[in-house]
């Protein structure tokens, strides 16, 4: 028999792997709302960075909170991390909920190649798959601010780190807690190959992995900005998660506010959008290089007008504080030997320098195909290839997001609004979501995703502790049993959980190294039952010990958890568990 779809939801929202994420797609938010719940992103507020920040304004505070995360976070991809599954595993799990050939169609694991963009740079080379041959794939699992804090016990590792969803609920729950950003404001969005949060401030500002991107920056033409564009340029929009609920492109119902939906894709659209000047244009030119040799630029040296390629000139800009784009143009091209430059305009290019004039003067709507053509045909009299240029400048300035349809959606309300305020301590947000969770799906995954065994059912955890931490396994492939059961037990009696309750995965404690007493308990138990899955395995657990019974043999560990007592019969359960 299957298991149920709720018990594989629970269990799903505690290792949050990228396929989980995208069959159940109420688990991006339940891991923002986990974060919220979490002491470590509410200590930052004590941080001296974030002195008197409350005065600031919005984005002054969003700054000051992305150059603390670019300090104390980098961005991680080892696809080793979190260990190695197979597709015909994740199929046959996930059979009952969704069919083969959608997730092959939004899922980079599973066959998603993206468009044009992906197919050039062969993105299973990009992304580091090409070494994963056949059925095999690995585990993209997301992580809490714990895990992520706690990559600093890695070799290699001196700050925390996490992927990218990992990064977008992190710094989604920042904005609210640190930034006192309302969720209202804040919009979680997922492509099969990027995470990342749309945030409904001024013009809107995009978090990209650790960064953040103005409309301003989106537009600038640098290599930062190329590679932030690329998602939401080449990739559809699967999920978007706010805090009235989520829009899923695969699923018909939708759990969004209609009203709230329409209001982020109309911001996002216009952040996506500028119109043509003078600045954008030459930006453009920074953006995509291959148009560069259609211009040509004009300088006056000693009075007599000189030029040079347009590229040569951008090729300046590197390390050179001055820009071709702005009011430092003069000083960088003053800055370039008067060797460099002809003497005759060059047969063949536009000269930028009039082309801009012509852009100035005519005040053009990308929108509008008479403008376009007008464009073609002015640059057509300096480039033959005007015609391919100015469609890749329309499609610059002119990003057309392809977000799921809501005219293909049944929107239904799912539970009480949230009613999370900026101005709540942490005591108010967990008492606000514990009074909600009897009844709205979202908050009570919160608690799963949390952690907190005393607060949620034992048995989704355990499920996830037993089945779906493969690391672990491999890294004690050639130990004896009697060799894992004393690595284990002289790691540091310390969980990366702070609190009480709430516990590591058995990857988590091997990765980094540590782990309360019932923690290393459950690792052991994962490691064992995968050697002998006949065994009779037993776990019981009190306020301060674990006592891990196999075959009649007994270790125990002492535990700082509390616990409430009970007794797991490990391999009974998983064996049986429908």
């Amino acid at each position: 028999m299957a298991r149920s779809r709720e018990l594989e939801m629970r269990s799903s929202a505690v290792t949050l792997s990228d396929m989980e994420v995208f069959i159940f797609p109420r688990l991006m938010y339940s891991l923002l709302l986990a974060n919220l719940m979490s002491p470590r992103i509410w200590r930052w507020r004590d941080d001296p960075w974030f002195d008197k920040i409350e005065r600031a304004k919005p984005y002054r505070r969003i700054n000051r909170l992305k150059q603390y995360i670019m300090d104390h976070y980098v961005f991680n991809l080892d696809l080793d991390t979190w260990g190695l599954t197979t597709k015909d595993r994740e199929l046959e799990r996930f059979r009952d909920f969704i069919d083969a050939d959608t997730l092959a169609q939004s899922n980079a694991l599973f066959g998603y190649e993206g468009d044009k963009y992906y197919f050039s740079i062969d993105i299973r080379t990009h992304f580091g798959l090409d070494k994963y041959e056949g059925d095999v794939i690995p585990y993209w699992k997301t992580e809490t601010v714990e895990a992520m804090d706690a990559f600093k016990f890695r070799p290699s590792y001196g700050n925390g780190a996490g992927e990218c969803v990992s990064l977008a609920a992190l710094y989604a729950a920042a904005l609210f807690v640190v930034a006192r950003i309302p969720l209202e404001d804040i919009y979680l969005m997922a492509t099969p190959l990027h995470s990342q949060n749309f945030v409904d401030v001024g013009e809107g500002i995009l978090t990209n992995n650790r960064r953040l991107l103005t409309k301003a920056m989106w537009f600038n033409g640098t290599a930062l900005s190329a590679q932030a564009r690329r998602a939401l340029e080449n990739e559809r929009v699967t999920i978007v998660a706010h805090e009235t609920g989520h829009i899923h492109a695969v699923y018909d119902e939708a759990t969004i506010d209609p009203a709230a939906y329409a209001h982020f894709s109309e911001r996002l659209r216009g952040f996506l959008r500028t119109s043509i000047d003078e600045e954008i244009l030459v930006n453009f030119l920074r953006h995509h290089r291959d148009t560069q040799s259609c211009f040509q630029v004009r300088w006056p040296i000693h009075g007599t007008d000189h030029y040079i390629t347009a590229e040569h000139a951008f090729a300046y800009e590197h390390g050179s504080p001055y820009r071709l784009s702005d009011s430092t143009r003069a000083k960088l091209l003053d800055d370039i030997d008067e060797e460099e430059y002809m003497s005759a305009p060059l047969p063949g290019r536009m000269v930028l320098n009039d082309f801009e004039t012509f852009i100035r003067d005519s005040q053009l709507d990308c929108s509008k195909p008479e403008h376009i053509r007008r464009l073609k045909d002015e640059l057509g009299q300096g480039c033959e290839r005007a015609g391919t240029a100015i469609d890749a400048l329309v499609a610059f300035c002119r990003v057309e997001p392809r977000l799921p349809d809501p005219e293909t959606k049944r929107f239904v309300t799912e539970g009480e609004p949230l009613g999370l305020l900026p101005s709540m301590n942490r005591d108010q947000l967990i008492a606000r979501l514990e009074e909600l969770r009897p009844g709205h799906p979202v908050v009570d995954l919160a608690f799963y995703s949390y952690r907190d065994l005393n607060r949620s059912d034992t048995w989704p955890f355990l499920l996830a502790a037993l089945e779906r931490n493969p690391v672990s396994l491999e890294g004690a492939r050639e130990m004896s049993d009697a060799e894992v059961i004393g690595f284990v037990s002289d790691m540091p009696s310390q969980s990366i959980y702070d609190e009480e309750g709430r516990l590591a995965q058995p990857d988590e404690v091997w990765n980094y190294g540590r782990g309360d007493g019932v923690e290393k308990a459950i690792l052991i138990a994962n490691i064992l039952r995968d050697r002998r899955p006949d065994a009779q395995l037993e776990l019981v657990v009190e306020a301060e010990r674990a006592r891990l019974m196999l075959d009649g043999d007994v270790l125990e560990f002492v535990s700082s958890k509390g616990l409430q007592p009970q007794t797991w019969p490990l391999g009974q359960w998983i064996a049986s568990s429908t």
